[in-house]
């Protein structure tokens, strides 16, 4: 956390002029990598990704970013613009699909384990109770829940460089973290819970919560 006067002392940023002077003039490459349909090679990567990010924001423009996991190839492809991302039991609260209703702007961040680059697609959201792919979607016996169907409207993908400065898939390079167990930081934090922290390392025990992934 910043002292006081730490934070009296900041140069906070307003001018769009200012802020491009700062940063410099994008790159050709950089400035003309955006398609708004998907290339075959868009496709290969959405079907090697096992993890994204999906991110939303209200009426209000309050925000939130959800990491959405399965196996390789869990987002369809319905056509050259237009995706599907199947929902699995979570904890309910729901604040991204909440988000859609009231404005359908969402950014997903493709993933692959060991790949620095990342593919990123914006575009415009709905969620969809029920569709025939639903049956191509299912894992371990169970169809989603739902699916948000994203309509793209710009397709890129990003340089490797955020996750070479952090070394994110070089283990040796890993730092301790210094943290509690997730049992333990989870009683910590959640101090109106009324759960033991036995209870916790129960409940978050890898065997107890592997079986439950795709549990409602």
């Amino acid at each position: 956390m910043l002292e006081s006067g730490m934070r009296e002392s900041t140069e906070q940023l307003t001018d769009p002029v200012e802020l491009r002077n700062l940063l410099g003039e994008v790159g050709s490459r950089a400035a003309n990598k955006e398609r708004v349909t998907l290339h075959p090679r868009d496709r290969d990567w959405i079907a090697a990704t096992p993890f994204l990010v999906m991110s939303t924001s209200d009426a209000q423009g309050n925000c939130d970013a959800s990491p959405k996991g399965d196996p390789a190839g869990f987002v369809r492809v319905l056509d050259d613009r237009t995706l599907a991302i199947p929902e699995r039991p979570g904890n309910r609260r729901a604040d991204g699909y909440f988000n859609i209703l009231a404005n359908p702007h969402i950014g997903l961040l493709f993933v692959i384990p060991g790949r620095s680059q990342t593919l990123r697609i914006n575009g415009r959201a709905r969620l969809v109770r029920d569709a025939p792919y639903f049956d191509e979607m299912v894992v371990r016996g169970h169809r989603p829940i739902l699916a948000v169907e994203v309509d793209i409207e710009q397709i890129y993908f990003h340089c490797a460089k955020a996750f070479l400065r952090s070394h994110l898939w070089e283990p040796e390079q890993w730092p301790e973290d210094g943290l509690p167990s997730w049992p333990r930081l989870v009683k910590e934090v959640q101090t109106d819970t009324t759960e033991t922290l036995e209870e916790l390392e129960r409940h978050y025990a890898p065997a107890n919560y592997n079986s439950k992934l795709y549990q409602g």
